[in-house]
């Protein structure tokens, strides 16, 4: 009886240690959709750094395709192909989809609210995580910041902007929030495809656009066209998304786990540094090779206008939804607490030595 007990457990053990030697060895392949066109650049370049990352640290045993706007076909399309399990995940911004599901847009920005290291901040330490959950959970989705192209600017403009009338009836691609914020102030809102953006530019279906900031809009060419570039209020922060289906989630062992979500967390990161060095870059060439781009600020009048448009949605949003409320608000109070830091130390030391130096 002894010996059979002793076979049993010996057994039991073998069992126990071949599951998991097997679980190790066990492969993954997922597949991603993102927005964005093959080439893009920081964009494309953020989901591919992450795949990288994740083959990499899990020894290949989590793999994961990426397949471009120019393959699925569908670049406002992502939401729903995750949900439905045709992809893993996505790569988008989720204020493309707030027809679909309206709370989502504020996980991307909120108009004269948080700049980047800031909204970070309310992700990661504050109500951020938690919020999101409960806007994609209902869907099946997980949701994880994807990037940051930090502080974008306020547009291409064709023609100056000296008052509020110059907004009326003026075409212009802006997404999001803001595109109801320009919409409320009487501008005739659109929204384009990334890659279709030069093209309806061009061909005057539109008169302004807002795209990202020079990391992105120099390579664009919008510079040929617009001379007017403004800088922005609309999106002082703004974080794309990774979309994660849930249920191709769960097959995935803790390590696994654990894995894509440092790697999803280190490339949104890598994105934010990226372009804000891209940015600079880009900035100084336009400047020494294109003199003929202004670079200007919407009047005083124009803004006061934006910020009322804003304040008066953002109450009706939060009156007629209670989750829409719980995020608005935390946003609002955690910038509250937040900025009052951010004044004394980024912000007065750009002024003081501004001053200073008269930089």
């Amino acid at each position: 009886m002894l010996i059979r007990a002793m076979l049993f457990s010996l057994t039991a053990v073998l069992a126990v240690t071949f599951s998991a030697t097997a679980a190790a060895r066990e492969t993954y392949q997922f597949t991603l959709a993102e927005t964005w066109g093959p080439n893009t650049p920081i964009l494309g370049e953020t989901t591919r750094r992450m795949a990288a990352m994740v083959e990499r640290m899990s020894a290949g045993r989590l793999q994961i395709r990426i397949d471009s706007a120019n393959k699925h076909k569908a670049p406002f399309g992502i939401f729903n192909m995750v949900k439905a399990g045709r992809y893993d995940m996505g790569h988008t911004a989720s204020y493309y989809y707030k027809g679909l599901i309206p709370n989502a847009m504020y996980f991307t920005t909120v108009p004269f609210g948080m700049i980047a290291p800031e909204q970070y901040a309310w992700f990661y330490f504050g109500d951020g995580m938690e919020l999101m959950k409960k806007v994609y959970r209902p869907h099946g989705l997980l949701s994880f910041p994807g990037g940051n192209t930090g502080n974008q600017m306020g547009g291409w403009f064709r023609e100056e902007i000296n008052s509020l009338e110059d907004l009326q009836g003026l075409k212009m691609r802006t997404p999001g929030f803001a595109g109801e914020v320009m919409a409320e102030v009487g501008v005739a809102v659109t929204n384009i495809p990334p890659g279709d953006l030069y093209t309806a530019l061009e061909r005057g279906t539109i008169d302004a656009l807002e795209w990202v900031g020079p990391a992105l809009d120099f390579q664009m060419g919008f510079h040929q066209i617009a001379k007017h570039y403004y800088s922005g209020w609309q999106e002082p922060a703004a974080e794309v998304q990774f979309l994660v289906n849930e249920k191709s989630w769960s097959r995935l062992p803790e390590d696994l786990k654990e894995i894509l979500r440092v790697a999803m967390r280190t490339a949104a990161y890598d994105m934010y540094a990226q372009s804000m060095h891209l940015s600079g870059e880009a900035w100084a060439k336009m400047k020494d090779n294109y003199p003929d781009v202004s670079h200007q600020t919407f009047p005083p009048a124009v803004i006061d206008a934006l910020r009322a448009a804003t304040e008066k949605l953002l109450a009706e949003a939060a009156a007629s939804d209670e989750l829409a409320s719980d995020i608005i608000n935390s946003q609002r109070s955690y910038l509250q607490q937040i900025r009052q830091w951010t004044n004394i130390s980024d912000k007065a030391y750009l002024n003081s030595i501004s001053t200073a130096t008269g930089d």
